[in-house]
C-alpha cells in the first residue's frame, strides 16, 4: 500500500498552520523527493517554507531528531546549513494523523526556504572550498554521538541491506544466485578494512546536487536526511567525478581544505570503491521500499524486470572489480 495516499494538499496546508501558527496563502509547490514528500509552502506575508513529510516506517522519531540535532549544531558553530525551524515550545518535529482508507501518521518539519544554484567544481578553489566545508562539519559531527542513525558499515547496514533485497523476492530468479553469492563475498572481503576507522557523524550524501551557490553568502549544504555515522571519507567519494584513481587532483584538493580545520586519515581513501559498492547495494535496498510508490515507478518504469537486474549485476561486477 502507498504510504502517501492520504497525505493531500489541505492536510499539509492545515498541519503547518497548526503545528507553527503561519498564515499560508494556499500556494503549495511540489518538490522532486522520492524517498519523502517536500513542499514549497507560502505565507501571506510573503515568508517562504520547505515542509518535510518522512516517509513513514522509513526513521524512528528519535533519528529524525539526531538529524535535527546535527543540523542545529552545524548552525550553531556558524556552517552555512538550514536547520527546521522551531515550534512555539521548541519542538522542530511535528505529527498529524489523518483518517480515510485507512489511518497514516505522518511526521515532518518546516524549514525556511534558500535558493541558489546548484554548485559547480570549475576551478581549485571550489574544491578547496568544499574540503574546507566538510573539515568544519566533521568537526562538528564528532562532538556528539548519534547512536538512533545508521552506522556506515559493511558488516552492520550493507549485510542488513542485502538480507532485504533477497526478502523482497524482487531480484530476477535468473540473477538471484550470482547477484547475492557475489556481493555477499564482495562484503566479507571488504570488511577488514573498516576496522578501526574513527566514526562520528557525517551528512552521509554529500555530492554536488545537495551544495548550493548563494552568490556573496557561499556555499549551502542541504538535505541532511541521509545523515549517519561513519568515517569522514563518506562525505568525500560522493563528490569526485570518476573512481578514486582517476580522481588523484580532486582527492588532493579536498583533503587541502579539509585538513585546514582538522585532520584527515589518508589511509581511508582506501575505504572509496567499497563504499562505492555499499551505495550500489543501499540504493538497490531504498528502490525495493519505494517499489510500491506511483511517483518511483512513473520515474522508474523498467525497475525490477529481468533487464534491469542484468543490468545491475554488471554493474556489481564491475565494482566489485575495482573494490578488489
Amino acid at each position: 500500500m502507498e504510504e502517501f495516499r492520504l497525505l493531500n494538499p489541505d492536510v499539509v496546508l492545515s498541519s503547518v498552520e497548526e503545528s507553527f501558527g503561519v498564515d499560508l496563502n494556499g500556494v503549495i509547490t511540489p518538490y522532486t523527493s522520492y524517498v519523502n514528500r517536500v513542499y514549497g509552502l507560502e505565507a501571506a506575508d510573503g515568508r517562504e517554507f520547505v515542509a518535510k513529510y518522512y516517509r513513514p516506517n522509513r526513521w524512528t522519531e528519535e533519528a529524525i531528531l539526531e538529524e535535527h540535532q546535527f543540523c542545529w549544531d552545524c548552525a550553531d558553530a556558524e556552517l552555512p546549513v538550514v536547520p527546521p525551524i522551531p515550534d512555539e515550545e521548541g519542538a522542530t518535529l511535528q505529527s498529524v494523523t489523518v483518517e480515510g482508507d485507512g489511518t497514516q501518521e505522518f511526521l515532518f518539519a518546516l524549514y525556511p526556504r534558500r535558493g541558489g544554484r546548484t554548485f559547480d567544481t570549475d576551478r581549485d578553489e571550489d574544491w578547496l572550498r568544499i574540503g574546507a566545508m566538510l573539515g568544519r562539519l566533521h568537526g562538528v559531527g564528532a562532538d556528539r554521538p548519534a547512536p538512533s542513525r545508521l552506522r556506515c558499515h559493511p558488516a552492520e547496514a550493507t549485510r542488513a541491506f542485502l538480507q532485504e533485497i533477497r526478502a523482497s523476492g524482487t531480484v530476477h530468479p535468473d540473477v538471484a544466485e550470482p547477484f547475492f553469492t557475489e556481493t555477499s563475498a564482495a562484503l566479507d572481503a571488504v570488511t577488514p578494512l573498516f576496522a578501526g576507522v574513527e566514526e562520528h557523524r557525517v551528512h552521509g550524501d554529500c555530492h554536488r546536487a545537495n551544495i548550493l551557490e548563494r552568490g556573496e553568502e557561499g556555499l549551502l549544504l542541504i538535505d541532511f536526511d541521509d545523515m549517519m555515522a561513519g568515517p569522514a571519507v563518506q562525505d568525500i567519494w560522493l563528490l569526485l567525478p570518476d573512481h578514486a584513481h582517476n580522481s588523484t587532483r580532486e582527492i588532493a584538493l579536498l583533503l587541502e581544505g579539509y585538513e585546514t580545520f582538522r585532520p584527515f586519515d589518508r589511509e581511508t581513501l582506501a575505504l572509496i570503491e567499497p563504499l562505492r559498492l555499499m551505495r550500489i547495494i543501499y540504493f538497490l535496498a531504498w528502490s525495493v521500499r519505494q517499489s510500491r510508490d506511483h511517483q518511483f515507478l512513473r520515474q522508474f518504469p523498467d525497475w525490477g524486470t529481468e533487464a534491469f537486474w542484468i543490468k545491475e549485476l554488471e554493474d556489481v561486477r564491475t565494482q566489485i572489480g575495482v573494490c578488489l
